[in-house]
């Protein structure tokens, strides 16, 4: 064989995984829509206070069981799990990183602003990402080498990439649910801008489709918050990084993310406070 025909293999290959895996989203979503329309959503609270509805749990059992019939040797981590010890973590090289139902608080406000996100993560990296947006039938994908798009519906999907802020008032999506006196502080120091508010992993989504140039998230996010959209960032040309300007990676010891911006290219230049302030 020889090595186009391998590369071709590959991009095939990778073209039917990510497929699959855009099915599955939609089919999650179809299972949180039949809780959405109900009028209890069965919400009750973790330990750290954040809301869990049966939703969650319906997407979460769907998931995983797929994922694990499809390739039982492949880990699967998602919001819903029970904790892995790093441990045990620390030695998966490849694995399936999932949120169920990212925005929460937004499918019990019901702002249709939540989706369902899968990632797949080879040595710390989002390689693969779908976000679906089912109360919107909205969906963002992308796999590494082959490019991110946005589908609605049926229709065909488009590809799409991440915008140039040189030429236009800045664009800066943020959350509909968080924001703090921290946010507010770096807003100030950015030139004139307009804000665009969005729940969920879809605000990175706008970074990386153009409508936005630039995500700035100023507290707590856990991994699974980010890796599907951050692989469809990567995919459009832009970037997802910390205070210092080094890329996120998963699968840390300590699941949470630190402060992170997402920017189109070429990337904005952050204020010069955030290189003090640590990573």
């Amino acid at each position: 064989m020889t090595f186009g025909k391998k590369q071709a293999d590959a991009h095939q290959e990778n073209e039917t995984d990510l497929s699959e895996i855009v099915r599955l989203a939609k089919k999650a979503g179809e299972a949180i829509l039949s809780v959405y329309r109900k009028e209890d959503f069965g919400t009750t609270y973790k330990k750290d206070h954040s809301p869990l509805t049966q939703a969650d749990l319906a997407a979460h059992r769907l998931i995983v069981d797929t994922l694990k019939k499809r390739n039982p040797a492949l880990p699967v981590l998602t919001e819903e799990s029970i904790t892995v010890p790093y441990a045990l973590r620390s030695g998966w090289e490849r694995y399936w990183l999932i949120d169920p139902l990212d925005g929460t608080k937004e499918f019990i406000k019901r702002s249709d602003e939540f989706t369902v996100n899968i990632a797949l993560i080879y040595r710390g990296v989002a390689v693969m990402g779908v976000v679906y947006a089912p109360a919107l039938d909205l969906c963002y994908y992308a796999a590494e080498g082959l490019g991110a798009f946005k589908q609605k519906g049926n229709n065909k999907p488009d590809r799409i990439a991440v915008s140039d802020y040189r030429g236009h008032r800045l664009k800066i999506a943020v959350s509909r649910s968080h924001g703090g006196s921290a946010l507010s502080a770096f807003l100030e120091k950015i030139v004139p801008h307009e804000l665009i508010s969005m729940g969920s992993s879809l605000k990175l989504c706008l970074v990386a489709e153009g409508k936005a140039d630039l995500y700035p998230r100023l507290g707590r996010t856990m991994e699974w918050d980010t890796a599907a959209a951050h692989a469809i960032v990567n995919e459009a040309g832009g970037s997802v990084t910390n205070r210092r300007g080094k890329t996120l990676i998963y699968n840390k010891a300590d699941l949470s993310n630190p402060d992170f911006f997402v920017r189109g290219n070429p990337p904005i230049p952050l204020p010069e406070y955030l290189e003090q302030q640590g990573n």
